[in-house]
């Protein structure tokens, strides 16, 4: 007498390692997403077409953020307006090449025109005569 089912195939498929790989998967995407942005968010103006410089997504590219009246990140830094000047020369001074020297602004929407023209000055103060100032696209409806 044998006791067994006859030898047949066992079809039913194992998903739990693929859902174990899953999870993993949208671990790192969770993680590494934060990282991949650059700067402070800012909600900034939007413009029917601003011409999109290529390097201000560069590691090496400075960027000024002015997420608020008197808030200032350089990068992912805060800073206060006293040390900007210095902050900016520092930046431009590591700078191998003379045609990277672009000082870009990105400021909230909300900021007052007051608040960027005094960080316009200050990039100015720094030695630097070509600043960008950063839209976002309108969108269409």
């Amino acid at each position: 007498m044998s006791a067994g089912g006859g030898g047949g195939y066992n079809s039913d498929i194992n998903v739990t390692p693929m859902v174990d790989v899953m999870l993993v998967l949208l671990i790192i995407f969770i993680v590494v997403t934060p990282l991949l942005s650059q700067g402070v968010n800012v909600n900034l103006p939007e413009n029917d077409n601003p011409d999109e410089d290529p390097n201000i997504t560069k590691d090496t590219s400075v960027v000024v953020s002015i997420p608020g009246a008197g808030q200032y990140f350089v990068g992912r830094d805060a800073v206060p307006r006293t040390e900007l000047v210095e902050r900016i020369k520092r930046l431009m001074r590591e700078k191998a090449k003379k045609e990277d020297h672009v000082v870009y602004i990105r400021a909230e929407k909300t900021v007052p025109y007051g608040e960027v023209v005094m960080t316009v000055d200050a990039i100015r103060n720094a030695g630097v005569d070509r600043i960008g100032l950063v839209t976002e696209k309108r969108k269409k409806k």
